[in-house]
């Protein structure tokens, strides 16, 4: 196609839309508002699916590097409750159909399979406008400009495109994660390590939790989650290091010392990650020269470990009907006729799972989620 193609952001859903768009023989630029690859760290571990993610993998012509990087061992997960009670066991599956891959070593597999000068990195979009013409204008903070025929976003759930087709915005779903983090070797904590067993350890009660991961290296990361309301949340986004471990610990006050040592010696910074989701169903009618990928399109919380998989997912079924295609609304329509439901199926199910990992019935709730033969 011959159509100059903007894709803003550059996570998981606008790399695979550039690379399986150039494996494919058409060329996109994305804008992305870091000023490199590295300004941040990407998060934790990904399960990535093989109805889903892989599949974008396979189009992009990645598979078999995705394979080099999967971790084997760390998809074992254990539930326990306040007391430390281990309620639910599943050692790690060498053949699990979902395995582990680190978020920072995929998206390097991406950007370094993309052609030099694809990002453009440093340009957060200011604004983005229609021409009477067709196509759009962008504009980028610090005032550089740009023109595009199509404009996609990929950039997240704050997405800059996304008043261009809906007015929705995201709202808070009532719960909040706050970052924890234990380094390896420390001899204060080496039984609480333990107890996670070899993966993934999640401490569950009505409204709140204790979610943690034990990477190989040793090292331990993950989150202390509650339902709070959004006010409660403001002194731990402005108070000090400590001041916000302490507060975050009193929820958890009775629980075993093992599970609250997580929260006590924790020695990341304390930020806050309030879950936020759009509305189940979001859908628009068709604009021309415009839409959406992943978390800007259809914003979920994480308990359907949905969210990157159907970001990579969009993004090679775009590409596919974009390239397919001689009209480009054509294949615009066909994508989000595809894309609206599918979306929609996923954020449901990541709501009702919300409510079974925080809800009134957990932690027996999530332990009759496992003992399925498959869980979102």
């Amino acid at each position: 196609m011959r159509k100059t193609i903007a894709i803003v952001g550059a996570g998981l859903g606008g790399l695979t839309l550039a690379r399986v768009l150039q494996a494919r023989g058409a060329a996109a630029t994305i804008y992305e508002s870091e000023v490199s690859a590295t300004t941040r760290a990407q998060g934790g571990l990904l399960d990535i699916h093989e109805e889903t993610g892989q599949v974008a993998l396979r189009a992009a012509g990645l598979y078999d590097e995705f394979l080099a990087l999967v971790r084997p061992g760390e998809d074992a997960k254990r539930v326990v409750d306040r007391h430390g009670t281990v309620l639910f066991d599943r050692p790690a599956d060498p053949g699990t159909a979902r395995p582990e891959v680190d978020r920072g070593e995929l998206r390097r597999l991406l950007v370094d399979s993309l052609a030099p000068g694809t990002i453009r990195w440093g340009h957060r979009l200011a604004s983005v406008r229609p021409r009477p013409e067709g196509g759009h204008d962008l504009t980028f903070a610090g005032g550089s400009t740009a023109r595009a025929d199509l404009v996609i976003g990929a950039d997240g759930a704050w997405s800059k495109v996304r008043p261009l087709l809906t007015p929705a915005t995201p709202s808070y779903s009532g719960t909040c994660f706050v970052e924890i983090a234990l380094t390896p070797g420390g001899r204060n904590h080496r039984a609480s390590v333990a107890a996670i067993g070899g993966g993934t350890l999640m401490a569950l009660a009505p409204g709140k939790g204790i979610i943690a991961h034990r990477y190989a290296d040793g090292q331990v990361r993950g989150y202390a989650a509650l339902n709070r309301p959004e006010e409660w949340m403001a002194p731990i986004a402005a108070g000090d290091r400590s001041a916000a471990l302490r507060r975050v610990a009193g929820e958890f006050d009775g629980w075993s010392p093992l599970l609250t040592a997580f929260v006590t010696r924790s020695e990341s910074e304390p930020w806050l990650r309030p879950v936020h989701a759009l509305p189940v169903g979001l859908a628009w009618d068709r604009v021309p020269g415009v839409t959406l990928v992943g978390d800007a399109a259809h914003l979920m919380s994480p308990f359907a470990g949905e969210g990157a998989n159907l970001a990579m997912y969009d993004a090679a079924d775009l590409a596919g009907e974009l390239v397919e295609r001689p009209d480009t609304e054509a294949a615009l329509g066909a994508y989000e006729e595809r894309m609206f439901p599918r979306g929609r199926e996923a954020a449901g199910r990541s709501a009702r799972n919300l409510e079974v990992f925080f809800g009134r019935e957990t932690p027996q709730s999530v332990v009759t989620l496992f003992d399925r033969p498959r869980h979102g």
